[in-house]
């Protein structure tokens, strides 16, 4: 009853497109499910996310689940989770690449699932990390180890999507760094993200990572610009 009376004054919306959601529907709206501009980039081995780091480093696999366009639901679904709290889309679009990643053939399985981090300062300032939900989503699905404590970012940093290309790439290999002991050697890091835009702070995550002796990368997101 007290739910009822909740629900009543204080309805649930749809992440997408803030439409009130029907007793069945959790998060997204079924329309706006349905309207999700799915990538299907794992069945392409040789996909744009692939193409993103090819020639700067070494990866094993890259992909994401959704195309993110200006102004369209998924912008509106990363904006929610981001800065609005709304941690449950991590979790939503979490358990739905994991089916998807099931379907991978790699030549050695992902051991752990490692989160972009956020600078202690950027963290106590949003209260958490929005790829937190997502990462553990994978990680528990896929029966992996999910690890936010290997790598860290050592310094501040202004918000990517409010720079220049330049400025996006100026310096960013000197911004994380890795903690690690001989159990991490010969480790498959699957590090995840929110968006994929130039690929600049995921490919100075991965060269923080490549430190660790018999280390190997790959990198899932949640969505690439397009």
């Amino acid at each position: 009853m007290f739910n009822y009376i909740i629900n009543l004054f204080f309805p649930k919306v749809c992440s997408g497109c803030r439409s009130v959601l029907m007793t069945n529907e959790s998060v997204l709206c079924t329309i706006c499910r349905h309207e999700l501009p799915l990538t299907q980039y794992h069945l392409d081995s040789n996909n744009e996310a692939v193409k993103k780091f090819y020639g700067k480093i070494e990866i094993e696999h890259a992909s994401a689940l959704l195309y993110f366009n200006k102004k369209g639901i998924v912008q509106e679904l990363i904006h929610n989770l981001k800065y609005k709290g709304h941690e449950e889309i991590g979790t939503v679009l979490g358990n739905w690449y994991a089916e998807d990643l099931k379907e991978l053939k790699l030549k050695k399985p992902f051991d752990v699932v490692i989160p972009v981090p956020l600078h202690s300062k950027k963290l106590k300032e949003r209260g958490y990390n929005q790829v937190t939900t997502f990462g553990t989503t994978l990680a528990d699905a896929l029966h992996l180890t999910f690890d936010a404590s290997v790598l860290y970012r050592k310094r501040y940093s202004k918000t990517q999507s409010k720079k220049n290309l330049l400025g996006r790439s100026e310096n960013i290999d000197s911004i994380f760094d890795v903690h690690f002991s001989e159990a991490n050697h010969d480790k498959h890091f699957l590090i995840v993200d929110d968006v994929l835009t130039t690929g600049a702070t995921l490919e100075a995550c991965a060269r923080a990572l490549l430190k660790i002796p018999g280390a190997k990368i790959s990198i899932v997101c949640m969505a690439m610009a397009h």
